[in-house]
């Protein structure tokens, strides 16, 4: 198990997770997202990962995560597949699916290991709507479908608020015909306080879609987005908490490293991105032009959030929590469960 003192006591048992977010433009709309119809030009390079993927062996990365934006506006999506799959990496990445159908095959043969979808509502009638793009729920649907066919493993990333907690089981049964192996739910997160105007109502619904049978249903990973425990519901109804790694250490900045291209910012969870403004967390990945990974300030950082983050992180994602807590209680994770 990763000791609590850094980078330089971590064992290699566990290989960690680099993402990378490679463009900042998309095609959706969703009303929750900082990217919403961006048209911004920066593209992550074929330079740039050829530079990057042997510091990340170094690193101990064996998965990689492209994220965006929209990675399938890419245009050499494909080929940085190619490239990390051919350097023993396991590729994958986040799409809003709307040009998955047509690019899933050459994903495919360039090595993708798993594609994972977001998808918010029970059908295309809310989903669309929610992410402002008509057609966005079939399309993504249909490529999860056909990823499943080619040996891609298939999830579903679904942001969940009081808009459309609701919709779960629905949504449940849909990925679950459909052939998806994972699916994370995790709550909503924007500048303001969310508020459910019946908690146990959300209860209700919900905590059926974790308790069901997983051999005969598709079962979220990590905590319930409202918490797995009452102090955890309380901090999440009465003032937006999400749930968090459990005390007294995060485990998650042991095995993750997030880069944001554009702005060559690293950071040791890809929740941290989040918490942006003028964060004095951030380190940078390149040194006197040249990429570096666990560099002092990286695992400065790291040791800060491995500390605090159960006491102070507010917007801590079902999955992070659920593989910090695993960590902690078994030493080890099963692949792709983060």
């Amino acid at each position: 198990m990763a000791g609590p003192t850094g980078a330089g006591h971590r064992t290699r048992a566990r290989q960690r997770y680099l993402f990378v977010r490679i463009l900042e433009a998309c095609n959706a709309d969703c009303f929750m997202c900082e990217f919403a119809l961006s048209r911004d030009t920066y593209r992550f390079s074929l330079d740039d990962f050829d530079e990057l993927l042997p510091r990340a062996a170094e690193a101990g990365v064996g998965y990689v995560r492209f994220t965006g934006g929209e990675p399938l506006m890419h245009p050499d999506v494909a080929e940085l597949v190619r490239r990390g799959t051919a350097a023993g990496m396991r590729m994958s990445l986040i799409t809003n699916g709307m040009m998955l159908p047509r690019r899933i095959e050459e994903l495919a043969d360039a090595g993708l290991a798993q594609v994972i979808v977001s998808l918010d509502g029970g059908s295309a009638t809310t989903h669309d709507v929610y992410r402002r793009s008509p057609g966005m729920f079939d399309n993504g649907l249909t490529g999860l479908r056909r990823a499943a066919e080619l040996g891609v493993l298939p999830r579903v990333n679904t942001v969940v608020g009081p808009h459309n907690y609701a919709e779960m089981p629905q949504l449940q049964k849909t990925l679950t015909e459909a052939g998806v192996r994972q699916w994370e739910l995790s709550a909503i997160k924007l500048d303001r306080s969310i508020r459910y105007p019946d908690p146990e109502h959300v209860r209700s619904v919900c905590d059926p879609v974790y308790e069901a049978d997983p051999h005969t249903h598709l079962v979220p990973l990590g905590k319930r987005f409202y918490g797995d425990t009452p102090e955890e519901r309380d901090r999440y109804f009465a003032d937006s908490t999400t749930p968090r790694a459990s005390e007294p250490l995060c485990h998650v900045v042991d095995d993750v490293i997030y880069l944001d291209g554009k702005y060559e910012r690293a950071y040791a969870c890809s929740c941290l991105p989040h918490r942006e403004g003028s964060d004095p967390h951030a380190a940078s990945w390149r040194q006197d032009g040249v990429i570096q990974l666990d560099t002092p300030a990286f695992r400065s950082q790291a040791d800060f959030f491995r500390e605090q983050g159960p006491r102070i992180c507010n917007g801590c994602s079902t999955t992070a929590a659920g593989y910090s807590d695993d960590v902690a209680r078994l030493g080890s994770v099963p692949p792709w469960q983060y």
